[in-house]
């Protein structure tokens, strides 16, 4: 299992839509999470799927655990020292994360006529 220093997420390079919310996302978080295209990653990371990394971003995080989808955006964002409140809000309550992950699915699954 590998073990990043810090933060890693693995998002679709092949996405237009995914590119430009990763490059949105990178200025809020800044060096606390570095941003890698899973095409070119999954080598370095055996516990994380390509089936799943094809369905939703993956974060992992520096102890090897893999957080997905809306989990794993909130996460990165709180790591950067943003947005706390929201992955705080996420662990805590069970309606906000069923929302969360439903548009997160919602996004996801419309990606492709979605603007950026």
């Amino acid at each position: 299992m590998m073990k990043p220093a810090k933060p890693t997420m693995l998002w679709d390079g092949d996405c237009g839509f995914c590119g430009r919310w990763i490059r949105r996302w990178n200025k809020l978080t800044g060096d606390a999470v570095d941003y890698r295209r899973y095409q070119n990653a999954l080598d370095d990371f055996p516990q994380v799927r390509e089936e799943d990394c094809r369905r939703a971003v993956q974060l992992v995080l520096p102890d090897g655990r893999v957080l997905s989808a809306a989990h794993a955006v909130l996460d990165a964002l709180a790591s950067g020292g943003r947005f706390r409140f929201l992955s705080i809000i996420y662990q805590k309550s069970g309606i906000f994360r069923v929302c969360a992950e439903t548009a997160y699915r919602f996004v996801a699954a419309n990606r492709s006529w979605l603007p950026g």
